[in-house]
């Protein structure tokens, strides 16, 4: 992997961020690896801190369901200056906030990865929630100056991300090619703890119980052809019943998510091994 003068992470905000979890999670990653691949990509959290740290690995492969937000991580890997200039050209505003959020999405890739990250960086909680129709909904969000464009932090995720294969589409279709050597971190929309709580339209199709179902049968499949992965998902009797008998650990966590504060706190996520 590239060695980068700043080291990189985020430059995304995205809901159910790893910073809390990352101390377990990196400590189960080997200390070498053929492939990375990471099917649930949001905001890279453990892509980059892998990449921060020095991990080795020969590539990586990254992966997710939402088409804008692979076409901006390959805007950002492929001409990061068009995507800082198109940046700039955005202001903290609220009538520009909504005029560029209800305005239909730009013909260059730098311009629409620009939109996307000016929306992240200035709509309510970070959030990025999508309609049934696929548009973006979240409003505008209340902040005293947020950073728009980060030129260094785009550079130094521009510079990680350069051999890097992105791919948009389901979780099989990332880790299509998976052998002995690789690993495979699966950070999927979790099963909500309660009615209220679900979260899963980060893309047209929500992450429902089927496909939850489907990529537990995933994280079997690989442990039967001895590929080390780990799964990250919401501790309760849902998850616990997909992944009986399989290695896991509780991690006691806080969320913010919540747009009630009294509700907001500490929960109870579980990382489950492959084998």
């Amino acid at each position: 992997m590239p060695s980068v003068s700043a080291l990189p992470s985020p430059f995304l905000k995205w809901a159910g961020g790893k910073r809390q979890l990352l101390p377990r999670i990196l400590q189960a990653v080997p200390a070498r690896m053929r492939t990375y691949y990471e099917p649930f990509l949001g905001g890279g959290a453990v892509f980059f801190a892998l990449v921060a740290q020095g991990r080795h690995f020969d590539r990586a492969v990254l992966g997710d369901a939402n088409e804008e937000l692979i076409r901006c991580y390959r805007a950002v890997q492929r001409d990061v200056g068009a995507v800082i200039t198109a940046l700039r050209r955005h202001e903290y505003d609220r009538d520009h906030y909504y005029r560029v959020r209800d305005h239909d999405r730009p013909r260059s890739d730098a311009a629409r990865a620009a939109r996307l990250i000016f929306l992240n960086r200035c709509g309510y909680n970070g959030l990025y929630r999508v309609n049934r129709s696929g548009k973006f909904n979240v409003p505008f969000g209340r902040y005293k100056n947020p950073v728009i464009c980060d030129v260094t932090k785009l550079e130094a995720a521009a510079l990680a991300l350069r051999r890097v294969k992105l791919v948009h589409g389901d979780f099989d279709e990332t880790l299509e090619g998976t052998r002995d050597g690789d690993f495979v971190y699966l950070d999927p929309p979790y099963v909500p703890l309660s009615p209220t709580s679900s979260f899963t339209a980060y893309a047209k199709t929500p992450f429902d119980d089927a496909a939850q179902t489907r990529l537990a049968a995933t994280l079997r499949d690989l442990g039967a052809r001895r590929i080390e992965a780990l799964l990250s998902n919401s501790d309760c009797l849902e998850t616990r019943r997909l992944y009986h008998a399989l290695p896991s650990q509780r991690v006691p966590v806080r969320r913010a998510i919540n747009s009630v504060a009294a509700n907001r706190g500490a929960v109870g996520e579980l990382l489950v091994r492959s084998f």
